[in-house]
């Protein structure tokens, strides 16, 4: 018995629990009219039989279709009302089922009823025949086609899923195929140019009639190249699906780190003073150190294209709740010496980094004509 059923199937089982019923009052009806006289139908009988087949009916045709069927085609012999029951029962057969076991039923039924019609001696022998063969192909062809229209819909459905998975695959196909396009074309743009970058700095670190200090930053551009080598590898392969789960397989830069990026800016040239008030900084979780290191380069970064040459002054510190960095540098009067081609997408970027933490950004030309870069991080875990 299965009574977890939506309301439409309820709706569709009232409807043919009640056209049993309706039959099978119909054919009682009959069957009183055609009594002889003094004969007597055991009316309350019949229509208790036919309360019980009914909820038999409602209660189990979809579930066991095929015990319910031959149930009620047996207890036709039982009660007149059952006729329509085991009529419906057939229906339902044939529209659940195959018609290799839909057809034997109906046919079993129909040979009982012929051989009942016999028994009685009914009057209208040959037309009972007729009527109940007609009804019975009349129910057994609309069980088929409800049943032939439903496995129709389901194929098609069953089509239309396929047809979008293929579309998704085709799409994550096609996006795939691009971010190789992408990887080959950044390794064959980027990687030769950065090289040449590498081998002349090389070449100028390494040449002895250079001043020692220039020699120096040559080596930082040299080793600057190498590490933008690495970096440009480890983009490379995250397009390309090559690094476990695509994150980065190299150790990723914390806020220990920022000395030493000072410290490399200093090399290059560039007159950057660090007031660093974090007293621990490992105790930073790895996450706000990673983002505050990026935040840092990115200012250092803009700072030499915007105003190469001018001081620079970098600071760290905490209340124990938020991480504040801030990056100030003076502005030349004039536009830069050498303009340094860029995406305009460093701050950008940095306004995303600190939106996923949770902090703030803000960015712009001071009072006194300087340009300050401030972050807010919360040190929370996030």
């Amino acid at each position: 018995m299965d009574l977890r059923r939506s309301a439409r199937d309820w709706l569709g089982d009232a409807g043919l629990t009640a056209a049993a019923a309706l039959l099978g009052l119909l054919l009682l009806q009959g069957t009183i009219e055609d009594a002889a006289h003094g004969e007597r139908i055991p009316v309350r009988f019949e229509l208790a039989a036919g309360a019980v087949s009914l909820v038999f009916l409602l209660l189990f045709r979809r579930r066991r279709p095929v015990a319910t069927a031959v149930t009620l085609v047996l207890t036709q012999w039982v009660a007149t009302t059952v006729f329509g029951t085991a009529a419906v029962a057939v229906y339902s057969l044939a529209m659940l089922r195959p018609w290799r076991i839909a057809l034997p039923v109906a046919a079993a039924s129909l040979v009982m009823l012929v051989s009942l019609f016999r028994l009685v001696a009914a009057p209208d022998f040959l037309e009972g025949v007729v009527v109940f063969a007609l009804l019975y192909a009349a129910l057994v062809t609309a069980g088929m086609l409800v049943r032939s229209r439903r496995m129709l819909i389901a194929s098609l459905r069953e089509r239309a899923r396929a047809a979008e998975t293929e579309q998704r695959l085709r799409v994550e196909e096609a996006r795939l195929l691009e971010r190789e396009r992408i990887a080959r074309e950044m390794h064959d743009v980027l990687a030769h140019r950065i090289s040449l970058l590498a081998v002349h700095a090389g070449a100028l670190e390494f040449h002895p009639a250079l001043p020692a200090d220039q020699r120096e930053a040559a080596g930082v551009i040299r080793r600057s190249a190498y590490e933008a080598m690495e970096d440009l590898r480890e983009v490379i392969g995250v397009l390309r699906g090559d690094g476990p789960d695509g994150e980065a397989t190299r150790p990723q830069p914390t806020l220990a780190d920022v000395p030493e990026l000072v410290r490399e800016s200093r090399r290059a040239g560039s007159p950057v003073t660090l007031d660093d008030r974090i007293a621990d900084p490992d105790g930073v979780p790895s996450r706000v150190g990673r983002h505050a290191y990026r935040i840092v380069q990115e200012g250092l970064t803009n700072a030499r294209k915007h105003a190469p040459g001018a001081p620079v002054e970098v600071r760290l510190d905490s209340d124990g709740t938020d991480l504040d960095i801030e990056i100030v540098n003076e502005l030349p009067p004039g536009p830069p010496p050498l303009a340094i081609p860029g995406s305009g997408a460093g701050l950008v970027g940095l306004a995303e980094r600190v939106a996923l933490l949770g902090g703030a950004l803000e960015h712009g030309r001071t009072g006194d004509g300087r340009h300050r870069l401030h972050a807010r991080l919360p040190l929370r875990a996030v």
